[in-house]
């Protein structure tokens, strides 16, 4: 694609990474194709190929008030940012970098009104502190009927007894696990079935407490100088374990380790902070890539359940680990029903179900009929978010797959 960027623009950082992604694309739309949002609306701008030239536009444009408006926004708005565009395009278009650039440009030329400004803030600051979000939980929970509709889908009844964790200290084998800010609250099981599993097979896990939000919530709700203060934190409270030789920095969340991984590319331009980043996106695995390198006869575990797996977008397009833990769960013994359309988004994408509920709903529904068309006894995936937002149709109980595989070991 050719562009149109004056010699000025270009000493921009930022303006230098749009113009090297513009260039990448040859608008051939075969991204079109594998857009879940095009194919609900039909409409060129609510696909990849269209949203990449309104942001041309506007990146090339920064005086043009008449063409870049609100509408502008919806469209950039409407994208779930599930990456599915990237493993279809030939050409390797790094989108999502653009996406990220031009959400921060046209928030910065086309403000938001103050309810719109009002849910986004109220988002981060309940999300991603663990505690209050937590204590906002609870509340919820105890006075659902008055819960507005659309959160009332998203508040799961009380969680399961998680369980004790086994003494990490006791294995010569270490690695750090990212706790996560929503997980301990609607699902506090993962995380201590994970430990539990990877005792196993002789891996300790250690949390470490100052480590919080990946901040993936605030960076891609354009709070981006909050998510990059958020991936300082936790490199910070990383690093004395990293230079003691922890192993791996587990995500049992698939949205937290597509983000962690991007730590590198986020804090490149940082010179306190590059080498460290890059050094912990490196560290950084998702919990599929440490079991499926481990030996996992040792776990003798009783499979009998049959299951569906939905691969969150997080982990097949943007850390492109789709097949992987189908492969562990077969491995293990399971039986894993086929399921059609399996690289669409559910529609959870963050907080997307929120901000665009519609959308969202008709995603989540499709995505269903497209799970249970195998009959399966339960859904499993990878990421919280997903989790939660298939959950919240109250059909057929969606889990994290760890859980099940922690149920089926011998005990």
């Amino acid at each position: 694609m050719q562009t149109h960027f004056t010699e000025e623009a270009l000493q921009q950082p930022h303006i230098q990474e749009a113009d090297r992604v513009l260039r990448s694309c040859v608008h051939c739309g075969f991204c079109n194709a594998t857009c879940p949002t095009y194919q609900l609306l039909g409409d060129e701008r609510d696909g990849p190929r269209g949203r990449i030239y309104l942001m041309k536009q506007m990146l090339e444009n920064p005086d043009d008030s008449e063409n870049v408006t609100e509408q502008t926004r919806l469209h950039l708005d409407r994208c779930l940012t599930c990456r599915n565009c990237e493993t279809t395009c030939p050409s390797g278009v790094e989108y999502h970098k653009l996406l990220d650039i031009g959400r921060a440009e046209i928030e910065r030329r086309v403000p938001r009104s103050a309810a719109d400004r009002a849910q986004r803030y109220a988002l981060r600051k309940a999300l991603v502190e663990p505690k209050r979000f937590q204590a906002l939980l609870k509340l919820g929970q105890t006075f659902r009927p008055l819960v507005p509709g659309k959160l009332k889908d998203k508040l799961p009844p009380k969680p399961v007894d998680a369980g004790a964790r086994p003494d990490h200290q006791r294995h010569a084998r270490q690695m750090l696990i990212l706790e996560g800010c929503v997980q301990p609250g609607l699902s506090p099981n993962t995380n201590a079935a994970t430990a539990r599993v990877l005792d196993r097979l002789g891996i300790g896990l250690t949390p470490v407490a100052e480590a919080g939000c990946c901040g993936a919530i605030d960076f891609h709700l354009n709070a981006q100088d909050d998510g990059r203060a958020r991936a300082r934190a936790n490199i910070d409270a990383w690093w004395p374990h990293i230079e003691a030789g922890a192993e791996a920095i587990v995500q049992t969340a698939s949205g937290c380790g597509a983000f962690v991984k991007e730590y590198r590319d986020i804090l490149k331009d940082d010179p306190a902070y590059a080498d460290k980043a890059r050094r912990v996106s490196e560290l950084a695995k998702d919990l599929v890539e440490v079991l499926r390198d481990e030996e996992l006869t040792s776990l003798q575990v009783n499979a009998g359940r049959r299951l569906a797996f939905h691969c969150p977008c997080t982990l097949q397009h943007a850390q492109k680990l789709g097949g992987a833990v189908e492969g562990v769960l077969v491995k293990l013994g399971f039986t894993l029903t086929p399921v059609q359309d399996a690289h669409l988004c559910c529609g959870s994408a963050g907080t997307y179900s929120i901000t665009q509920p519609e959308l969202a709903t008709q995603l989540r529904d499709n995505k269903l009929n497209a799970l249970e068309a195998g009959n399966p006894e339960t859904i499993v995936t990878a990421n919280i978010g997903c989790q939660t937002h298939l959950n919240g149709a109250g059909r057929t109980p969606v889990r994290h797959w760890i859980e099940i595989v922690d149920e089926a070991l011998s005990r």
